[in-house]
């Protein structure tokens, strides 16, 4: 081997090492998910991480919160089949479909276009496409742009679509909050049917429209953090069409590994017992920024649904210590966790854990938890409707089962879930 070889090799491990001790938690999040950084953060905790990873710092990833890789979770990608690696039938888009940007700026075009064209495959008649190519600082517009992707629905400017799909997450969705209608959003929306999909950031939108528009929305996969990957997960695909489709759409739950491998499936003081309510909630770090606010959905006997990823266990009580405080789980039937991806250990104390967290938010708040929950940023998971009624039912290996129903849906023969996966 040529000195220039060992010269070269050399400089590479310098500078990742370079950028992995000068990364801070938002960049650390865009730089998981290559090499070994990934395998890692399961298991340890971002600081630790941070100085132990060794990617190759020319492959850094534009990923965010909202579309961290699966391996946080443990969750292994589902290898393509050799039919999904050829080119499949494509049908006539026919659901009139609106995208709305309302948070980080998407990072490649290329991407978001394979991300439009899949779309285009399964049905799906996106009418404003070119809202992907709008950038202001980190954001993917101005705030009068990514709020105009609501308000001019809110004022009939804009007929509203049968689905208003985001576009990606991050941060920014929170600062559009005042600048939207939502109380006419909301009827608009109900009247015509129509379904906003989205998680991560988005759920402060999703919040909002349910608490002043009373209006449902989907917890679902997005159009650059899924739909755009080179290899989209097959399962998140189909389950997001699912969702889309069946009016009564059920999830069956069998362990809570995915919130943590140290709880039980169902944590309540007595017998767990069926009960019905509307679920709400979302990304925890974006429901704990809205207590206090008028954007905070207020449901009597509701059902609080939670996930988050990249957080100390320290940081996830604290934002439900916030959630408590606010008075948030008085007047709630249960509270379900889903993924809570890359928490790591605590490196004061490794006995203080996810699972210690949750028991003691069962101890303050006397409220049944339910963990484990299919979704989050995670691959494989299960799209639902959040805003929705849902009947919440212990099984008799353990686990649960949700059930869902009063949420919008579309005709099954309009989608071809396999347009979602076509190869690049």
């Amino acid at each position: 081997m040529g000195s220039n070889t060992l010269l070269a090799k050399s400089e590479r491990s310098k500078l990742a090492t370079s950028i992995s001790t000068r990364l801070n938690r938002r960049q650390f999040l865009r730089h998981v998910g290559i090499g070994a950084g990934t395998a890692v953060l399961a298991t340890q905790g971002i600081s630790q991480v941070l100085a132990a990873s060794t990617a190759d710092a020319n492959n850094i990833s534009q990923l965010t919160k909202d579309d961290l890789p699966m391996a946080l979770s443990g969750a292994q990608s589902p290898l393509p089949s050799q039919s999904s690696l050829t080119q499949t039938r494509c049908i006539t888009p026919t659901i009139e479909t609106r995208i709305f940007a309302s948070s980080n700026v998407g990072g490649s075009s290329d991407r978001n276009q394979l991300a439009l064209d899949r779309m285009a495959c399964a049905g799906f008649k996106v009418n404003n496409p070119a809202i992907t190519n709008r950038q202001y600082l980190r954001f993917s517009g101005t705030d009068f742009q990514r709020a105009s992707d609501f308000q001019n629905i809110a004022t009939g400017a804009i007929a509203a679509p049968k689905l208003l799909l985001g576009v990606r997450g991050g941060y920014g969705a929170m600062r559009l909050l005042p600048m939207v209608d939502w109380v006419t959003l909301g009827r608009i929306t109900k009247e015509r049917g129509t379904i906003l999909a989205g998680f991560s950031d988005v759920t402060a939108l999703q919040c909002a429209l349910l608490a002043k528009g009373s209006m449902s929305s989907l917890a679902a996969p997005m159009l650059y953090s899924e739909f755009g990957k080179s290899a989209p997960d097959h399962v998140s695909c189909r389950q997001f069409a699912e969702a889309l489709i069946n009016p009564r759409l059920t999830i069956s739950i069998q362990d809570a590994s995915l919130t943590s491998q140290n709880l039980p499936s169902i944590l309540a003081s007595g017998e767990p017992k069926s009960i019905t309510g509307t679920i709400w909630g979302g990304n925890l770090s974006v429901v704990s920024a809205l207590a206090g606010s008028e954007y905070l959905p207020r449901i009597d006997g509701g059902i609080v649904f939670l996930e988050d990823v990249g957080e100390q266990a320290y940081r996830i009580e604290r934002m439900l210590y916030d959630l408590y405080l606010a008075g948030v789980f008085k007047h709630q039937q249960a509270i379900v966790f889903g993924a809570l991806s890359g928490a790591g250990e605590d490196s004061y104390d490794k006995r203080y854990d996810v699972a210690t967290v949750i028991r003691q938010l069962h101890e303050l708040t006397g409220l049944p938890v339910y963990s484990g929950m299919r979704f989050g940023h995670i691959g494989q998971k299960h799209s639902f409707p959040l805003g929705a009624t849902c009947q919440l039912s212990p099984v008799t290996d353990g686990g649960y089962q949700l059930a869902f129903s009063d949420y919008p849906t579309i005709k099954a023969d309009a989608i071809h879930v396999e347009g979602l996966w076509q190869p690049a």
